[in-house]
């Protein structure tokens, strides 16, 4: 096989982003790791930026879906019934749903997390016949014209080309130094002169992954399931990325006493990093009509396979999500090693979505370019690029977990010393 990577600069698209900061050829992956066309190891802790939660390659995943193909099982059903999605729903609904005490429909969307987004924004716009929604400082909910709306990015919102309405941001919690976000929001509300419109919705991420792992508090998030009540709009938690246990939870408002209205999810939803979007949505809300909202890939059968065995593997009961904790108190004890290094770095996000701010994009572009160099894949967020991110796998062993974080450390104390001499 021609290892010659000149192919891509000829025929693939300036779009191309991850292959800019991981310069090879990948040709082999398995669990938390992978190798390239050398033959080099790699330590996974990026795991396709949170669409891997369980590894790479996950042996009952994998067999299940080989199985279904060999048996000539569909491959494709638009939204028709089969057996495949009949047992993804019914595995969800005991597995997922009822022990948490959720009532919720299932809404089958495009293949990624944007689909999603979409069709939350759509459904509440159609629920409340309003126009107006709230979204957030630092969100990131898509790359399609109505979630890049609702997204903060300046360069991202710029590739649009185009005016970008139908939004009104407000401050995250902690945004602005010294300023009470959701007491602002509430008096903004409040006021008939602020000149906002009656939102249909508001759309937040409970943990902000692309825009540098704020993570909202209890207080916050019922604060505004509280407004969304006050002004007739609905509650719409982003759990894309968040989600499916990279919090500590399979939903990463677990806990808080919250009932979002919809919650679009992606990512690790098919448990082995196939295109898998949803929508969850409260009974009352799903006023759709036949084929209101649809698509050719609303909902991806061998997902429903590998989702269906996800579930079945790590959720039937409460010994994944203990495993999760003891692993998050590794993260932060590690993390917290190497924002000792750094004056005024401070860590960021909680579960196994955390990071380091290290203040500065350029330090933290630098480290993560220096990691990749010493075998570990992790890249970096934030509004200027200046947290670096840790998604390793959720399966990712403790030992596993241990080198890769000191390679990050080690990386973090090579360029601290040289900028140490540099100064002297």
């Amino acid at each position: 096989m021609s290892t010659d990577n000149t192919i891509f600069e000829r025929r693939e698209s300036e779009a191309r982003s991850y292959c800019r900061s991981f310069p090879t050829r990948f040709v082999r992956a398995k669990g938390s790791e992978m190798w390239d066309a050398d033959g080099k190891r790699y330590i996974d802790f990026l795991a396709g930026c949170s669409s891997l939660n369980y590894g790479h390659n996950d042996d009952d995943m994998q067999a299940a879906l080989i199985e279904h193909i060999k048996a000539d099982g569909i491959t494709h059903g638009l939204d028709m019934f089969t057996e495949t999605k009949a047992d993804f729903l019914t595995t969800f609904e005991e597995v997922v749903l009822k022990p948490r005490g959720m009532d919720y429909k299932v809404m089958m969307t495009g293949p990624t997390g944007t689909n999603a987004v979409e069709a939350a924004l759509k459904l509440a716009r159609k629920v409340t016949g309003r126009k107006n929604v709230i979204a957030f400082t630092n969100g990131f909910h898509g790359m399609t014209m109505g979630a890049l709306a609702a997204t903060g990015n300046a360069g991202k919102r710029a590739g649009a080309g185009t005016d970008l309405d139908g939004v009104t941001r407000m401050p995250f919690e902690g945004a602005l130094e010294g300023i009470d976000s959701l007491s602002y929001l509430e008096q903004m509300l409040s006021n008939g002169s602020s000149g906002i419109d009656a939102p249909a919705a508001f759309l937040i991420e409970p943990i902000q992954g692309e825009g540098g792992l704020n993570a909202a508090s209890k207080e916050f998030l019922q604060g505004l399931q509280r407004l969304a009540k006050e002004h007739g709009a609905l509650l719409i938690l982003d759990d894309i990325q968040a989600g499916c246990g990279r919090a500590g939870s399979f939903f990463s408002f677990e806990d808080m006493d919250v009932q979002p209205d919809l919650i679009p999810m992606a990512k690790s939803f098919s448990g082995m990093g196939l295109p898998f979007a949803a929508l969850l949505m409260k009974p009352e809300h799903d006023i759709w009509g036949p084929a209101e909202h649809n698509g050719t890939f609303r909902g991806n059968t061998h997902a429903f396979v590998t989702a269906r065995v996800a579930l079945e593997k790590f959720w039937k009961d409460d010994a994944f999500q203990r495993e999760l904790a003891e692993k998050s108190v590794l993260l932060t004890t590690g993390l917290q090693a190497i924002a000792d290094e750094i004056p005024g770095a401070t860590l960021k996000g909680r579960g196994l979505m955390q990071g380091v701010d290290v203040g500065s994009g350029d330090l933290a572009g630098a480290i993560c370019a220096r990691c990749f160099e010493a075998g570990l894949i992790i890249e970096t967020s934030g509004a200027e690029d200046e947290v670096v991110k840790v998604l390793a796998p959720l399966t990712t062993s403790p030992a596993l977990m241990e080198e890769g974080l000191g390679i990050l450390l080690d990386a973090t104390r090579a360029l601290t010393d040289n900028n140490k001499i540099a100064a002297e």
